[in-house]
């Protein structure tokens, strides 16, 4: 884990100074009709726990976030990428309550599901983005995030789709910005394809490969998305990278 005394912020990516107004979004935001429950989650839950000054309705100027007014307490920052319904993000909220965590999904299904998951277990030290998470990337201050977690994310399977997935330039180059040194990014996959993309193009993004396990982490959860894989016979890869 990097050191954990206060850093100063470093402005965004050059790359991503520019307005942007508009971005194609490959995926799905919507899927099966929310049940009322859900969207009483997000009507009243969500407000309190979105992460503000993130969309370009919001924050049109791209001004840089000052996390620490935007998150709560003291601690290190982590990011978790495309959190699904919550269950790896929530554990980890309640393991390390000492960590400020930032959880993205786009899916509004998933984040009701993450919404529901802290009524149950509820969590102070966490706060959602409900959307791209390149929208994050433009105003996440540099040499901020500790860690990062990308954790079963969508495969894109055709390859010419392969430029869709996060394992990409487009996506790797700001995140390696926003990352503190010696932050630590963990990915997790169970599609063979997808594993040799993110050998292939982490490292080239400046991040160090430390590990390639087919076990993982001592304290992961078991998502619903590792044991589908596992169901199906398909064995999963745990990659860790360092930022030097």
């Amino acid at each position: 884990m990097s050191d954990h005394t206060p850093k100063p912020d470093l402005p965004p990516h050059p790359a991503l100074a520019a307005l942007r107004t508009h971005r194609n979004f490959y995926g799905r935001v919507h899927g099966k009709t929310l049940r009322p429950a859900q969207k009483t989650y997000l009507i009243e839950d969500l407000p309190a726990l979105r992460l503000r000054n993130v969309s370009i309705d919001e924050n049109p100027a791209r001004a840089p976030l000052d996390l620490d007014t935007a998150l709560p307490g003291q601690g290190p920052v982590w990011l978790e990428i495309g959190f699904g319904g919550g269950e790896h993000l929530v554990h980890m909220a309640a393991r390390y309550p000492e960590v400020r965590l930032i959880g993205c999904e786009p899916f509004v299904n998933g984040v009701a599901m993450a919404l529901f998951q802290l009524r149950e277990k509820p969590c102070t030290n966490l706060r959602l983005h409900p959307g791209d998470a390149r929208d994050l990337f433009d105003v996440l201050p540099g040499g901020r995030i500790d860690r990062v977690f990308l954790n079963y994310p969508d495969p894109w399977p055709k390859a010419r789709h392969h430029r869709r997935r996060f394992v990409t330039q487009d996506h790797l180059v700001p995140l390696w910005h926003a990352c503190a040194p010696g932050a630590e990014f963990r990915v997790a996959t169970d599609i063979p394809d997808y594993a040799r993309q993110t050998l292939e193009e982490v490292p080239r993004a400046g991040f160090v490969l430390v590990s390639d396990l087919p076990r993982a982490w001592p304290d992961w959860l078991s998502t619903r998305y590792e044991q589908k894989a596992l169901r199906e016979g398909r064995v999963p890869r745990y990659m860790t990278f360092r930022k030097p």
